[in-house]
């Protein structure tokens, strides 16, 4: 299995960076067919995503969103695709321009 990490600062606040990640698991569920599970918390929510091949988190604070998973062996080759892929629908739901956009 690779693993995958992804985080994103940000300045929304908790209320809205929780619409911004349950945004993010509306899409995954009807792009990507993951099942999606969020759990709110005082400080921090978790939404747990999984599929046949991936599984993962995705921890929103105040001010940063981090996304871990693991590949199945089908995803590890397209790893670098998959976490630009993701990168990228984070920054769009954030506003913000990707890292690799600005090289």
């Amino acid at each position: 299995m690779s693993d995958l990490h992804i985080q994103r600062d940000h300045q929304l606040g908790l209320p809205q960076a929780r619409e911004v990640a349950r945004t993010w698991a509306r899409k995954a569920e009807e792009k990507f067919d993951m099942e999606c599970t969020y759990e709110e918390g005082d400080t921090q929510d978790t939404l747990t995503f999984t599929r046949a091949g991936v599984s993962g988190t995705l921890v929103v604070d105040a001010q940063q969103f981090e996304m871990t998973a693991k590949l199945g062996f089908l995803f590890t080759a397209f790893k670098d695709r998959i976490e630009a892929e993701i990168g990228g629908q984070l920054d769009a739901l954030l506003g913000t321009p990707s890292p690799t956009s600005l090289a």
